[in-house]
């Protein structure tokens, strides 16, 4: 069965966390950087559902952390969250293009909260989100992976059936959920890694490579 889409995470695999917005989120809330980490995840996934916005996240943080942020800390906080967020991973957006190029259908499929979700579909340093065939956004449906709802979503969206579509993660329960209905799932440590993994799997052979951004592309792909 050829491959007719790729499915990329967006968070750790199309962006990485900016290291000075991230030690300024720990600088601003006191704590120490393992400390910062368990109460930072502990509400992700419900925010990622959509079910807080960024002033109850953290205030939730806080409470749970003991600590008392005022408004202007609060809105801090989300800045530097969401900027935390946008740093873009240069040779994995060219590789997108170059794959869009080659006439691959393309999604995001992202567990994503709304403040960040929201300043991506206004800045125009996201113009490049308007070149994937279909994005899934966990905030808005109120589900998030791995539930295996929002991968056939994502699947019926793009018009592929699970086994024709690739899907890239950098969370080994996202990839599992994926592979379990048929999707092919490929961990994501860093641009050069997918490189030898596609490689080493035959995937995407003839179509450009992660680091090899090459236009006017028109391959057959087999897995």
């Amino acid at each position: 069965m050829s491959i007719q889409a790729i499915i990329f995470d967006y968070g750790m695999v199309l962006c990485q966390q900016d290291p000075d917005h991230h030690a300024a989120l720990i600088r601003l809330s006191g704590l120490d950087r393992a400390a910062f980490e368990r109460h930072y995840w502990k509400y992700r996934h419900t925010y990622d559902l959509g079910q807080l916005d960024g002033v109850a996240f953290w205030r939730k943080f806080s409470a749970d952390a003991g600590l008392q942020f005022t408004p202007d800390q609060i809105q801090s906080l989300i800045e530097h969250d969401t900027l935390m967020w946008s740093h873009l991973s240069p040779d994995m957006i060219a590789w997108v293009s170059a794959l869009q190029r080659a006439g691959l259908r393309t999604a995001i499929l992202s567990n994503m909260v709304p403040d960040l979700l929201r300043h991506m579909l206004t800045s125009p340093d996201f113009a490049w989100l308007s070149g994937f065939t279909h994005n899934t956004w966990s905030c808005e449906l109120g589900i998030a992976k791995p539930d295996p709802v929002i991968y056939l979503h994502t699947c019926e969206q793009l018009r592929v059936r699970p086994e024709e579509t690739l899907f890239i993660d950098d969370k080994p329960e996202n990839i599992a959920a994926a592979e379990a209905l048929g999707l092919t799932g490929v961990l994501f440590t860093d641009a050069a890694q997918l490189r030898r993994d596609l490689a080493a799997r035959n995937l995407l052979q003839g179509f450009p490579q992660p680091g090899e951004a090459v236009a006017g592309v028109k391959p057959t792909l087999s897995r």
